[in-house]
């Protein structure tokens, strides 16, 4: 009886850290890659510091830390608000009797130099789109569910293609407005109405289009691309950001990373 309560004990302390690795690795995957990561790594640091100055005694150092230790969980809501509403869309998007697995988003269990996503199509009708100054605005799922936006435009399932993309875009095309949801290689909707960020220090140069990119990819963990209809510039957008690319080809290679 002894042995089987040790084993029990055993096999819940191994799920235990089972999960807090999976948390943990899907915090990092939040933060990754923007200002938010420093932001953690110093709150580690602080909370290193606190727990040291308690065991050498130091009272004044410590009351300090401890001060801001007690606040520290509404400090933590009011720095990661954008990764934390990231996080509780991904685990309350889930759906774990269709088609949104909840296993499909245990990417790590996957190989990480892999996507479905043709992003060489995707990018080529970017390209093409650009030299005609034909605007468009493209946003691809990572792991949170877009589903609750689709409703806003036309529901669709069409393979990837580089013509397909362009048709889309085409300005006298009825589906020209909007942005497009690509997901798994399929474009699962048109003509969507996004989110638009309200940040006042995006330059005046950068219209709606852009702000909606800037918007969608602020509150997901989707990535967006957008063609200037003045410019034909291509914008990459990811977390509120704009990424840089020098040419085409590092476009393809921080695109094909960030779905791995």
């Amino acid at each position: 009886m002894d042995n089987l309560q040790l084993w029990d004990f055993r096999f819940i302390d191994f799920v235990d850290v089972f999960l807090v690795a999976i948390l943990l690795y899907y915090i990092y995957k939040l933060v990754k890659g923007t200002v938010a990561i420093n932001i953690f790594i110093g709150i580690l640091i602080i909370y290193f510091a606190w727990r040291l100055t308690d065991y050498l005694n130091m009272y004044m150092l410590y009351s300090i830390f401890d001060g801001f230790m007690k606040v520290g969980i509404i400090a933590l809501i009011v720095v990661f608000q954008p990764e934390i509403r990231k996080f509780l869309l991904m685990v309350g998007s889930t759906n774990i009797g269709g088609k949104r697995n909840i296993f499909k988003n245990f990417k790590f269990l996957k190989n990480d130099d892999q996507t479905t996503t043709d992003v060489d199509a995707i990018v080529n009708a970017c390209n093409k789109m650009g030299a005609t100054n034909t605007g468009a605005l493209i946003v691809i799922e990572r792991n949170n569910n877009l589903d609750f936006l689709t409703n806003t435009g036309d529901e669709m399932n069409i393979l990837v293609s580089q013509p397909i993309i362009e048709s889309i875009f085409f300005k006298n095309s009825p589906l020209h407005d909007g942005a497009i949801i690509i997901d798994n290689n399929i474009v699962k909707a048109t003509r969507v109405i996004l989110p638009v960020s309200n940040d006042r220090t995006i330059p005046e140069r950068f219209g709606l289009r852009h702000r909606a990119a800037i918007g969608i990819t602020e509150k997901t963990d989707a990535v967006a691309l957008c063609v200037s209809e003045e410019t034909g510039q291509i914008s990459y957008i990811k977390n509120g950001e704009f990424v840089m690319f020098q040419n085409t080809d590092e476009l393809r290679d921080k695109i094909k990373e960030d779905l791995a």
